[in-house]
């Protein structure tokens, strides 16, 4: 990625001063090769269709001479949703290396002291929705359905997600973490594993999870925990649903595709995941890295299979709209280069609250007492960058 750009001052750009600069509403998307903080818009682009806007995207970046443009998918990119692909060109764009190791010594920030927390749905209710989801899976072509729920958390005061933002980049220092302004002020904020797809000249990369288990603070049981985790049945059988969906999307795209036989173990501070990295060549260099997500988005990993079936299950079970949670968020540049993540272990942020969101992929051997575990586990993510210590 080579990116152009007016410098303000004269000092080096670090990680840690685009977190100092960064306020709400601004884009950043850090990882282990380089952190970005877009600043501002200069134009905001949005449609349902994200692979109908690529194209007006490019375009874009052409006519302004911008570097790149950044933003996020909603989950439901179909006619039916009610979020907009968000795709903003932002004023100014700062680049610096990755965050990690230096982020780790980063001073915690304060967010405040919840005034009121509440389950949607109640844990009971999210287990009843996994026991019904079962019966659909016996009874249905369906392979696997993801079922999310949310935390509401109420402040008295405005929610700091500067301070949300800082705390997440100190605790993760792998994967992708983020930042992204949405309509009415909101911002998304997270810190995810998963690479839906990067492109680097024809090059494209992909690295889907699935399958999951909880870290512990104990080595011992956090070794047993990633044990079971390579052993299980039930989670490999769900990671290769995942895995032959995203060689199926672009095995059309691409001349040539690599992926290994079995995943392997991918880790963040609070869970083990299994993985597959997936590479390819693509057929035609013009197609950007904001039309392969496109293609690529929902995957299995947060949607299901068949993905027209298990999204209408789980809008039937689930009792709020996703919105931008377990869309895709990230950037890309003139060049068509860019990176798009899954946007999971993220909340909405508003003035004096946000929502947090966990899922879980249900497959026919799944237990609903374990895929409620799973999805608390899962809410960890934000809690400890939040500083709370509860447990829904």
């Amino acid at each position: 990625m080579t990116v152009t750009h007016e410098r303000r001052d004269t000092h080096p750009l670090t990680p840690e001063r685009l977190l100092d600069s960064y306020v709400a509403g601004d884009f950043f998307f850090a990882t282990r090769q380089h952190t970005i903080l877009g600043i501002g818009r200069r134009e905001v682009l949005t449609a349902v269709d994200p692979a109908r806007l690529a194209d007006t995207v490019a375009a874009e970046l052409t006519d302004l001479g911008a570097p790149l443009a950044v933003g996020v998918l909603p989950f439901d990119t179909t006619a039916s949703g009610t979020s907009p692909t968000r795709i903003v060109v932002p004023r100014d764009v700062r680049i610096a290396g990755p965050a990690h190791p230096a982020a780790a010594t980063l001073t915690r920030r304060t967010v405040g002291v919840p005034i009121g927390v509440r389950a949607v749905p109640h844990p009971a209710r999210h287990e009843e929705a996994v026991a019904r989801a079962l019966t659909e899976l016996r009874h249905r072509d369906l392979r696997k359905v993801v079922l999310a729920r949310a935390l509401d958390v109420e402040f008295a005061d405005p929610v700091p997600a500067e301070a949300v933002l800082r705390n997440l980049v100190r605790d993760n220092p792998e994967g992708y973490t983020y930042a992204a302004g949405l309509p009415a002020g909101r911002v998304l904020v997270g810190a995810t594993p998963e690479l839906l797809i990067s492109r680097r000249g024809t090059r494209v990369f992909a690295h889907p999870h699935g399958g999951s288990a909880p870290r512990s603070a104990d080595p011992a049981t956090d070794a047993a925990n990633a044990e079971a985790l390579l052993a299980s049945e039930k989670d490999h059988a769900e990671h290769a649903v995942l895995r032959e969906a995203v060689l199926e999307a672009l095995r059309p795209l691409c001349r040539s595709l690599t992926a290994p036989d079995t995943p392997s173990l991918a880790a963040t501070p609070t869970m083990w995941h299994l993985g597959t990295t997936i590479a390819g060549e693509l057929v035609d260099p013009d197609i950007s890295a904001l039309r392969l997500a496109a293609e690529l988005h929902p995957t299995p990993a947060i949607c299901g299979t068949p993905t027209d079936t298990a999204r209408g299950l789980a809008r039937r079970l689930e009792p709020f709209d996703r919105g931008y949670y377990a869309g895709a968020v990230g950037w890309v540049d003139a060049a068509g280069d860019g990176e798009w993540a899954v946007a999971i272990r993220c909340a909405e942020v508003a003035d004096h609250s946000l929502r947090m969101y966990a899922g879980g992929g249900i497959v026919a051997a799944s237990e609903p007492a374990a895929e409620l575990a799973e999805t608390s586990a899962k809410f960890q993510t934000l809690l400890r960058a939040m500083g709370l210590d509860l447990d829904f």
